[in-house]
């Protein structure tokens, strides 16, 4: 039987009309990386939670929006032209939902301040601005310029394990960062500054993971990357043959 990944698409205006959209390199890392077939999920809010019930894992992935800072007692928006409220009404739902089926689940940049705030934590909104924190957005240039390995980010519990190493280098495009983790989550990746770069989620009965950095991008030459999604993928098989066997 197929084992099928949905992805939570973001709302993006195109000549003023509304698409739906995610981007295309998620997708290739599933299909190349984790080895599973990938549905988009149309921001259509609270009710995509039905979607689960043919999906075998979720994949929450970036975006150039910012999660609104009202879901999270951040106080007034630093960034009012970046928020996306159709993704925020249906990737909170989603994440939380899935966990509640022990669903696997892997969160990418934004999708691990969705994680967070899911889960009742908060979030830096500007976290450049922060006294002695490194700037963690992508910059100009090229997207190869951009998505360039650009720290390093020192790894702990599951994540070392599951990479085989205590530091990897990783790119950076983020403008918000975790603040106060939530509660269950336990911290897996830091920057030098102190970001969170990397979350597990302690008492999940799967695979349940969450990174700052986009290990989608140039996933199939770097094998921290790959490591990554082939564990992701294996778990979402795992769900796959126990869903068939409780049926």
């Amino acid at each position: 039987m197929s084992v099928i990944v949905g992805i939570p698409a973001c709302v993006k205006l195109v000549n003023g009309l509304p698409r739906h959209d995610t981007p295309a390199r998620y997708a290739a890392a599933l299909v190349g990386g984790a080895e599973v077939l990938v549905v988009m999920l149309p921001p259509l809010g609270e009710g995509q939670v039905a979607v689960l019930d043919r999906l075998d894992g979720l994949l929450v992935p970036g975006s150039p929006s910012n999660v609104h800072p009202s879901l999270y007692g951040g106080g007034d928006s630093r960034t009012p032209d970046l928020h996306d409220p159709d993704r925020d009404a249906t990737s909170l739902p989603l994440i939380r939902a899935a966990l509640a089926r022990g669903m696997p689940l892997l969160a990418i940049c934004r999708g691990i301040q969705e994680l967070n705030v899911a889960l009742g934590g908060t979030l830096h909104q500007t976290v450049h601005e922060l006294p002695g924190r490194l700037d963690h957005r992508g910059g100009p240039g090229t997207m190869a310029e951009r998505y360039r390995p650009k720290h390093p980010v020192a790894l702990s519990g599951a994540l070392a394990r599951l990479l085989g190493g205590r530091e990897i280098m990783v790119n950076s495009l983020h403008g918000q960062a975790i603040d106060r983790p939530a509660p269950g989550l336990a911290i897996e990746a830091e920057a030098p500054d102190g970001t969170i770069e990397a979350v597990r989620v302690a008492g999940a009965r799967g695979f349940a993971l969450g990174v700052q950095w986009h290990p989608e991008w140039g996933y199939a030459e770097n094998p921290a990357s790959l490591a990554l999604f082939r564990a992701f993928g294996d778990a979402c098989r795992r769900y796959n043959e126990t869903q068939r066997e409780a049926a």
